[in-house]
């Protein structure tokens, strides 16, 4: 992948995560719904030293932030394999959404997304989706 996309994919990262938290935030105003502790619980289970039962609170915004900018670089990756506009922001969703549902069932911290209540299951999809989808407008409007 040409360093040009990677750093876009960055950038695109950072703006489709602070879109999605944006969103979180309202959406949780509006329903009351608690915050996700799902970053912190994922920081805790894979960085060396952290342990699942104290470190969460602290770990859960620096997670939730690292992993939307880093992922964002999984965006350029498309567009160097030659997938681009709305089909790469598709195909950017589906990686993102599958490979954070496979790792939470591999960390113990949540069940197949089949096996999730309707709401849990349309509130993540909604915000992953706005998070593809402002990176992808994004990553196209930088290159």
């Amino acid at each position: 992948m040409p360093q040009q996309d990677a750093v876009r994919g960055l950038i695109a990262g950072a703006i489709g995560t602070a879109a999605m938290t944006l969103t979180q935030r309202l959406e949780m105003a509006i329903s009351g719904r608690a915050p996700s502790t799902v970053p912190g619980q994922v920081g805790a289970h894979l960085i060396p030293g952290a342990n699942p039962r104290t470190h969460v609170a602290r770990l859960n915004g620096p997670v939730h932030w690292a992993h939307g900018i880093s992922m964002g670089a999984l965006r350029g990756a498309l567009d160097g394999m030659g997938l681009r506009g709305p089909a790469a922001s598709a195909a950017h969703f589906a990686l993102l959404w599958s490979g954070d549902a496979a790792l939470y069932r591999a960390l113990g911290i949540a069940d197949v997304p089949w096996r999730w209540g309707g709401d849990e299951l349309a509130t993540d999809v909604l915000h992953k989706g706005i998070y593809a989808a402002v990176t992808g407008a994004v990553y196209d409007a930088l290159a």
